[in-house]
């Protein structure tokens, strides 16, 4: 500003010193000088001043070209105008300042706010500590953590050199908060103080929230298990029960049993057999879907196919089923196992429901890119508020016996079909009772005669 806008003002007010008065240069000279009060501080402004002056005693006090002052007026309006212009530029300096100094308390009280108005659950340190770097053009902060193997970084962000920091504040018991990069004021160094103490709490917060969530972690393990044991302990022992008793029935030598009663042990034997290996199968692929490492094989899958499968291989006690589910219908990518079984366990679902005239129905059709299987029954229903329950382990609503299974079936249907990309969703049939939609994503037919 001071080395370009005076030879420029200089150049264009030189042709007219002989109808502008000496006040008015002076004053249009006072427009560089502010302005580089403004933008470089009090020393340039000061330096501008004095350049600016003797420019006006050269060009514009006679005579002309010389730093000779001959009238007595001159002299002063010369020294004056430096005054002047000093005073201005420290002015201007000074009132730059504050504003810096009152964005900066904006700045600072903004990131205090932040800090401690955010919800528990939303705090980051992470964030919390990028906005002080971010504030205070630090090339990096940590939250240091002192400890029996030394101190040790709890959170940080940037790339810490390897020398000292230029700043470190206490923040709490055993924690301090470091950072990189350039020097701060002692006001900066004060709200880093207060910046430090809510990374502190932060970091209890966070801890605070990470243990009461392994609390209930433990307390669903805890529930789980007594729901395990007492409802495995009752469907173990009835199969068992039934298995030794018709066994022991058959292993009595001096009791000879006619071919209906022995018919009817044997066929004991093999429908608790059954009923054991369906509580086994329950209990491993729920183990598998909560560790995590149930196997998908998704392919394309004939919905109408997976139905008669599945209805081939349940049980045919309770409530006729009619389907209706198309044979054209797009192929649904999916494992067909796994949805085999879910099918049969929402059809085995729905007749534990119905009463046994009431029909249960399955109906097919395809949407957009997605097929739709809905599974109708005319039971009880369930409430809208015990919908999602219904799909977790070991709850049976409207049940008060553990004579129906442990309460699996629907979990390990919702579970598996997670798996393969679909969903489940719960709905209240016209009329009443329930009804199962399930919706698997679909691949497109082959052309007749074609590849996969």
């Amino acid at each position: 500003m001071a080395a370009a806008g005076l030879p420029a003002l200089t150049a264009l007010l030189a042709p007219t010193r002989t109808t502008l008065s000496l006040a008015s240069v002076a004053l249009l000279y006072l427009v560089p000088v502010v302005a580089a009060a403004v933008v470089g501080g009090v020393w340039p402004a000061l330096a501008a001043a004095v350049g600016a002056d003797l420019l006006v005693n050269f060009y514009f006090v006679p005579p002309y070209h010389t730093f000779v002052v001959e009238n007595r007026d001159h002299v002063i309006v010369l020294v004056v105008y430096v005054l002047v212009a000093a005073a201005v530029s420290v002015a201007v300096d000074v009132a730059a300042r504050q504003r810096e100094r009152a964005a900066r308390r904006d700045a600072e009280a903004a990131l205090l706010a932040r800090a401690s108005a955010e919800p528990v659950a939303a705090q980051s340190l992470t964030r919390l500590l990028e906005q002080v770097r971010g504030t205070f053009r630090m090339t990096a902060v940590a939250l240091l953590e002192s400890g029996p193997a030394g101190e040790q970084a709890v959170a940080a962000v940037g790339e810490p050199p390897s020398a000292r920091p230029v700043l470190s504040v206490p923040a709490g018991d055993g924690l301090r908060l470091a950072a990189w990069g350039p020097n701060v004021f002692a006001e900066d160094r004060r709200t880093l103080g207060r910046l430090a103490s809510a990374a502190a709490r932060t970091l209890e917060a966070q801890r605070l929230a990470h243990q009461a969530a392994h609390a209930r972690d433990l307390a669903e393990i805890d529930r789980v298990r007594s729901a395990l044991l007492a409802a495995v302990g009752h469907d173990l022992r009835t199969p068992l029960a039934g298995i030794k008793a018709a066994a022991s029935s058959l292993r009595q030598p001096d009791l000879e049993l006619p071919p209906r009663e022995r018919e009817e042990l044997l066929a004991t034997i093999e429908e608790s057999s059954d009923r054991l290996d369906a509580l086994v199968e329950n209990l491993l692929s729920m183990s598998r879907l909560q560790a995590g490492v149930l196997s998908v094989h998704r392919q394309p899958v004939a919905l109408d196919a997976v139905v008669a499968q599945a209805l081939l291989h349940t049980t045919p006690e309770g409530s006729p089923v009619d389907v209706d589910v198309p044979d054209d219908l797009p192929l649904a990518d999916a494992d067909p196992g796994l949805l085999e079984r879910v099918v049969a366990n929402l059809v085995a679902n729905a007749r534990a429901a119905s009463p046994p005239e009431r029909r249960i129905r399955l109906s097919g059709h395809a949407d957009g890119d997605h097929v739709r299987l809905h599974v109708v029954d005319h039971g009880p229903g369930v409430p809208a508020g015990d919908r999602e329950r219904i799909f977790a382990p070991f709850q049976r609503l409207h049940d008060r016996t553990n004579t129906v299974g442990l309460g699996l079936g629907l979990a390990i249907a919702r579970g598996f079909t997670e798996a393969m990309g679909g969903t489940i969703t719960p709905s209240e049939t016209p009329g009443g009772g329930l009804t199962m939609t399930l919706d698997i994503p679909t691949r497109s037919r082959p052309a007749a005669g074609g590849g996969p």
